[in-house]
């Protein structure tokens, strides 16, 4: 990509999610677009501050939201968290955005929310600078209410066209595909085992893909931080022995290989799923996907590159892959470049912070 001319060289505020680090290994697709997110900017030549949970990665140049650490095992670390983090996230989401109306009200161009967070929606109005909201997850209640309380005072992308659709009746959404780093998840070889990864979840559901590949006689192997051991130790744990392990919380590199050796990859939500970013890690390392046709996950796959399921419907996802298993992983690979990138994503994002702040949209 062309850099942009001087006069767009931006000061961008980075708002991420305070629940986990912006750190490799990632604990999902929102800590992983984030990171992604600000280093390409940085290197585009903008000015990026990330708002970031302690221990996020000291490169990106973080400054640290004040939040205590959840508990090491505290239940469900994505979902739920000690009424003392609650409160300690709802403070420093509020510190931040008195500063952004106050001391730093001059300081950034633009302000790109990533957080899941109903403060930076809800205060947007408060700000003197443009603030885009992305949103990553279908309709939350605490989140759609502030949404509603914004007004319009701010803009609103997300991840897919799906989620998008799914906040219509509350925002006028604009659609900006995840992209990966193909650099970063390179051409693998196959082989002959298949490969899960994300959160190790219920919603995710790997215990279905534990089954699915039983039936289809195809040894699998998971990835992924398991944030719900209970989930973990009654549901997916039966069903691991010599053709179905757990490889563990994998750094990225470490992933890409075994994603790239694998003969087909596997994505089972039991939600409706914002966009699947796993699939697309999988297509840039050249390996077939099988899933549930679920929220946006159909959007990332073609005919070519993967074969979707009925949601649920293990026999359905076994036969899946089976068949793209044996898909062109020259064609997976050159649908992630062409269509799943991390510079098309933020080619988009660019666009948007320039028409924020020529006033094409709402700001």
């Amino acid at each position: 990509m062309t850099a942009l001319p001087v006069r767009e060289r931006l000061s961008i505020c980075l708002v991420a999610n305070s629940r986990f680090p912006i750190v490799e290994p990632f604990t999902g697709g929102l800590e992983s677009m984030t990171w992604h997110l600000a280093h390409e900017l940085v290197r585009r030549g903008h000015d990026v501050a990330v708002f970031a949970a302690p221990g996020s990665d000291p490169s990106l140049g973080v400054e640290e939201l004040e939040v205590d650490a959840l508990p090491e095992h505290a239940g469900r670390h994505d979902v739920g968290a000690p009424p003392y983090v609650e409160v300690a996230e709802h403070h420093a989401y509020l510190s931040l955005m008195l500063g952004l109306a106050g001391q730093d009200a001059q300081r950034f161009d633009v302000l790109h929310n990533n957080s899941l967070h109903y403060l930076p929606v809800a205060m947007a109005r408060t700000l003197p600078m443009p603030v885009l909201t992305t949103l990553h997850t279908p309709p939350l209640w605490w989140l759609e209410s502030a949404v509603r309380l914004d007004a319009g005072a701010s803009s609103f992308a997300a991840v897919s066209r799906y989620t998008a659709s799914s906040w219509s009746s509350v925002a006028d959404v604009t659609c900006v595909p995840n992209g990966v780093d193909v650099s970063r998840w390179p051409v693998g070889p196959g082989g002959a085992t298949a490969v899960w990864s994300g959160r190790i979840v219920p919603e995710k559901a790997p215990h279905q893909a534990l089954q699915a590949a039983h039936l289809a006689g195809i040894p699998i192997v998971l990835a992924g931080p398991v944030l719900d051991l209970d989930y973990f130790h009654e549901a997916v744990e039966p069903l691991l022995g010599a053709e179905a392990t757990y490889a563990g919380h994998l750094a990225q590199a470490d992933l890409a290989t075994l994603v790239g050796a694998a003969a087909v990859a596997v994505v089972t939500p039991d939600w409706d799923e914002p966009y699947g970013l796993v699939a697309a890690e999988a297509l840039s390392c050249g390996t077939p996907v099988a899933a549930y046709a679920r929220g946006g996950l159909p959007e990332v796959l073609t005919a070519e590159t993967g074969r979707l399921a009925r949601p649920g419907d293990v026999a359905m996802l076994a036969r899946a892959m089976e068949e793209a298993a044996t898909l062109d992983r020259v064609q997976c690979r050159a649908h992630a470049e062409r269509d799943l990138s991390l510079t098309r994503m933020v080619d988009l994002y660019e666009g948007l912070y320039v028409d924020l702040l020529a006033g094409g949209l709402a700001a």
